[in-house]
């Protein structure tokens, strides 16, 4: 493992408060030092360090994403864990959080373990999330103590949400006992069986039924409600619930009421869905399908105004890769989903940091030191002395272009295809490892 210099760039770190330039020593995969422009010169010389010169550039954390499908084991023709990590790091992420949707379900020790393998050419680091029962079918815990200790960092049965209350409550109970939090994906697929895209006069004008704003609230009400009942209990103070890809005004008034009441709720929120409104489908655009579907412009406004007041804990990008055949056939019939890490950063800075006056640190907080936190992964999205030495260089004046033709991913199902974005990464480092280089592709 070598060492590296970063020198000369302006140093970003919301989990200390640094925002100065200061350049940064990286050793045996961990940060070393960081210190005034200059003042490590000489330890890189003795140590015969590699250079990087990020004059101009931000210097910050490795970004991290907590929801992202790698398709494998099972369906390596839309991605594989090596060409979704080579995605990942191309958009400055150097941890992934990998949903258990998979074929088979990760519901055991053993895919657990497989997907963290190094056969699996990872060039971020996976952390899986196995699923909350058995197969994610809603009948069974699955061993959640064996799965932890397999490497999974919480449960989900994501895409298949848990209906039956005794279940969800059964859920959080085990989950609390070990610190696992538990992620649902909140909707009350009772109420959305048929439907493509969010209700409104807009599905009605295209013919398509619609996904109600109470299917999603309704879920999320009823597990803070089962949350609430579990903190009577003696496991209560450690019962963690993490609603995935919030999209609607309705559950984040729910997430906010049941923060200031005290019970241990968190969200995240993509980029799609603070970027887009359900008028991107357009002509029946496959590539703006997803779940939960694109809303309105006063969902979108909501969530951006729960990003700015500190509602929402992280960004996240549901990395959903689909074949190209499978995106191109009758909108009803396509499968939801869009693939995310490579305009994460770009739509962040644009929305929130451009077009609101975010400040920088804020937006990198939550795509860094936040998601890091709701899910405890240690000595992540942090450049602190003896953190993973997990970095990534970027341009934060200036536009680039997104071509989905260029993307890392195996998949090019995205609504961003020709966007202008800020944010233009250069290099992303994962555990001292220069993973991502697009320096001589810069005029």
């Amino acid at each position: 493992m070598t060492t590296i210099l970063i020198q000369g760039g302006h140093l970003v770190d919301s989990s200390t408060g640094m925002d100065a330039r200061r350049d940064l020593f990286l050793r045996d995969g961990r940060v070393a030092a960081l210190d005034l422009p200059g003042k490590l010169d000489a330890l890189a010389k003795k140590e015969k360090a590699e250079i990087i010169d990020a004059s101009g550039l931000i210097v910050a954390p490795g970004l991290v994403d907590i929801h992202v499908h790698l398709r494998e084991p099972g369906q390596g023709y839309k991605e594989t864990i090596a060409s979704g990590t080579r995605a990942a790091a191309a958009g400055g992420f150097t941890s992934v959080c990998a949903m258990p949707n998979t074929i088979p379900v990760n519901d055991t020790v053993e895919t657990t373990r497989w997907m963290q393998s190094p056969e699996r050419e990872a060039v971020a680091r996976v952390f899986p999330i196995a699923a909350a029962t058995l197969g994610s079918r809603g009948e069974a815990i699955a061993d959640y103590k064996a799965l932890q200790a397999a490497g999974a960092v919480a449960v989900s049965d994501d895409g298949k949400p848990i209906l039956e209350d005794s279940i969800m409550f059964e859920a959080l109970a085990q989950a609390a006992r070990i610190g696992l939090p538990v992620i649902q994906h909140a909707e009350d697929t009772r109420l959305t069986q048929g439907a493509s895209m969010h209700a409104g006069a807009l599905a009605f004008r295209l013919g398509l039924r619609g996904m109600s704003a109470e299917a999603e609230s309704g879920i999320v009400e009823r597990d803070i409600e089962l949350l609430a009942r579990l903190r009577k209990t003696d496991a209560g103070s450690h019962a963690h619930l993490h609603v995935a890809h919030l999209s609607t005004a309705q559950a984040l008034e729910a997430v906010r009421k049941a923060k200031r009441s005290g019970l241990r709720v968190t969200c995240e929120v993509t980029p799609h869905h603070f970027a887009l409104t359900e008028e991107a489908i357009g002509d029946y655009n496959t590539d703006a399908k997803m779940s939960p579907p694109l809303r309105s412009e006063e969902d979108r406004l909501a969530l951006i105004g729960g990003i700015l007041d500190g509602t929402v804990d992280a960004i996240a990008t549901d990395h959903a890769p689909h074949a190209l055949h499978e995106k191109e056939q009758e909108f009803e019939r396509a499968p939801n989903g869009i693939i995310g890490l490579e305009t994460a950063l770009g739509l962040s800075l644009l929305v929130l940091h451009r077009q609101r006056q975010m400040p920088l640190a804020r937006v990198l907080a939550l795509l860094s030191s936040q998601p890091a936190q709701v899910l405890h992964l240690k000595h992540r999205g942090s450049l602190v002395v003896g953190s993973f030495a997990d970095v990534v260089l970027f341009r934060a004046n200036g536009d680039w272009q997104f071509r989905v033709s260029e993307s890392k991913s195996k998949s090019r199902n995205s609504p961003f295809d020709g966007w202008r974005l800020p944010g233009r990464i250069l290099m992303t480092i994962s555990e001292g490892r220069i993973v991502h280089d697009a320096r001589g592709t810069i005029k």
